[in-house]
């Protein structure tokens, strides 16, 4: 593919560069293939200025993300590599950033307290790596933030209440080893369609009234961590519940008899808890 990236083509005509039809001589797009990422900025020099999107596949290290090149970068696909090492802090430069995947790649540390900062973000995806610590307070400042994939790493302490503060759809920090309830907080997110967050420590009792709380729930993953208390009956509420997860609990009490009547239900488990069936 590089050998096209030479000065007998115009950069335009560059493989896997693509360029405005409106705007002269500007690469708003760009996919890279089996490259030295940190090399980015280097084809197309100041017209780097003006790319929106990078998506990448490659093997290499994480190093220094030339941001200050590329601050009008809304989408940053670079999932399913084998990136090493950690985020670099100047990511945060990119201040039109509306989609950040880094999922499926072996990068280490903490989850940036300053990706607060991306005022824009939309979706974040840092699943699947070697991520330790806390999941940031800070990312409560996203108030545009509707996906959040935090799940398969080495996750510790609690959800941030904060997070209630966003407009999360779909949450999964699952197979960590998060700590303490579902925050009180969580509950006022209405549009919420997906929540995975199995094989944890997760422990408290459910909202009675999350049927209610999330009347577009989809999917409801809670398998392997110490809830307790009641299955609550406001379940039979979300008519667009497909499946609900919560085995290997401490679940008591009945399986609310009225969740068979959902049309959209297809997969209920809630196998080794302390359920009692009905007489």
């Amino acid at each position: 593919m590089l050998s096209s990236w030479n000065d007998t083509l115009h950069f335009c005509r560059w493989s896997s560069l693509y360029c405005s039809c409106r705007q002269v001589n500007r690469v708003i797009r760009s996919s890279y293939f089996l490259m030295d990422w940190w090399d980015l900025s280097h084809p197309t020099s100041g017209t780097s200025l003006f790319l929106e999107r990078q998506s990448c596949k490659t093997t290499a290290s994480m190093g220094k993300y030339p941001s200050n090149h590329l601050f009008r970068l809304r989408v940053l696909f670079l999932s399913n590599n084998s990136f090493k090492g950690t985020v670099p802090t100047n990511i945060t430069h990119c201040s039109e950033l509306r989609e950040l995947n880094v999922v499926d790649n072996k990068l280490e540390g903490k989850i940036l307290e300053e990706l607060g900062s991306l005022s824009k973000l939309r979706a974040l995806g840092l699943a699947n790596n070697n991520l330790t610590g806390r999941i940031p307070a800070s990312l409560g400042n996203l108030s545009s933030l509707t996906l959040l994939l935090v799940g398969d790493n080495n996750l510790e302490g609690s959800i941030p209440e904060e997070l209630g503060r966003t407009t999360i759809e779909r949450i999964q920090p699952g197979i960590d080893r998060l700590t303490s309830s579902i925050p009180s907080s969580l509950y006022n997110l209405s549009n919420m369609c997906d929540i995975k967050l199995g094989a944890n420590q997760l422990e408290g009792s459910l909202s009675l009234d999350i049927g209610v709380a999330f009347p577009h729930i989809r999917q409801l993953v809670l398998a392997k961590n110490r809830f307790t208390g009641p299955v609550p009956s406001s379940l039979s509420n979300a008519s667009m519940l497909e499946g609900t997860f919560l085995p290997k609990n401490n679940f008591t009490g009945l399986v609310p008899p009225n969740l068979g009547r959902l049309l959209n239900l297809r997969a209920i488990n809630m196998a080794l808890n302390q359920l009692e069936e009905m007489i």
